[in-house]
């Protein structure tokens, strides 16, 4: 009656439940299917990285410029049967450094014959082979070396600095004239990871040999990590977001009436 008093409350901002534009519960729900996806993505990404991939440091500048001394490489596993001119691999071999893995670059695969050089250039089959992983101004002939036919499931490896590699042109005289066994090879370079180089230049000049290798899945696997993460950070920051926005909506609380 007359003293009565009656106090309304504000309604809530949002609207109904399911319903409001932000702090809604399906922006919630939309919020916790973006986190969940984004550590799938995330962790997904690694795990197929470390399945796939192995990292090696480069102790030598026998690689130079392609991969200089101290750089930290990753190398997806492969078969050493896949493996194709222009490859840059790990391999081991006890004749070439003991047990340590050694990085050199496949230039003729069995049943090539390889020699050097024709008009400065590097010849596989009778054809020269452009090589523009090579320093500027550096002669890709190598003194002394032979007309070498590679026997079947081996290779011919050369490193890209020509002048100070200890590759297959060094080991001319041991009993597998300096090539190396497919099975022997343990995986492939894609790319320089330390410092962020990147991937490595396709080895075009081999094209006219046959078909080069297929590029591995890094790339992809590196956006699948990216994405991971911008999805678990964007859901994650929905939650404060939402209340802020909220806040500048409806203002300050108004007081109880009668309050003082």
């Amino acid at each position: 009656m007359g003293g009565e008093s009656t106090t309304h409350t504000a309604p809530r901002s949002g609207g109904a439940p399911g319903t409001g534009p932000v702090g809604g519960r399906t922006g919630q729900v939309l919020s916790g299917i973006a986190v969940a996806l984004g550590l799938a993505l995330f962790l997904g990404g690694f795990g197929w990285a470390a399945l796939t991939y192995r990292p090696y440091t480069v102790p030598t500048s026998s690689m130079s410029p392609t991969i200089a001394a101290g750089d930290r490489v990753l190398a997806q596993v492969v078969d050493g049967d896949d493996v194709r001119r222009g490859d840059v691999v790990v391999f081991t071999d006890k004749t070439w450094a003991a047990n340590a893995p050694v990085v050199k670059r496949v230039v003729a695969v069995g049943g090539d014959t390889v020699a050097c050089c024709t008009g400065g250039k590097l010849t596989v089959n009778g054809k020269p082979v452009d090589e523009p992983y090579l320093a500027d101004g550096s002669p890709a002939e190598i003194a002394g070396i032979p007309s070498v036919e590679v026997p079947a499931g081996r290779l011919f490896l050369l490193g890209d600095e020509r002048q100070g590699s200890l590759d297959s042109t060094a080991h001319l005289t041991d009993a597998a004239g300096g090539t190396v066994a497919r099975s022997a090879v343990k995986a492939r370079v894609d790319a320089v990871v330390w410092p962020m180089d990147g991937m490595l230049a396709r080895p075009t000049g081999f094209e006219q040999l046959g078909s080069l290798s297929r590029p591995g899945p890094l790339p992809l696997i590196g956006w699948l990590i990216v994405g991971g993460g911008v999805l678990v950070l964007a859901g994650g920051a929905y939650g404060p977001i939402a209340k802020r926005a909220a806040r500048r909506r409806t203002g300050p609380r108004p007081e109880p009436a009668g309050a003082r």
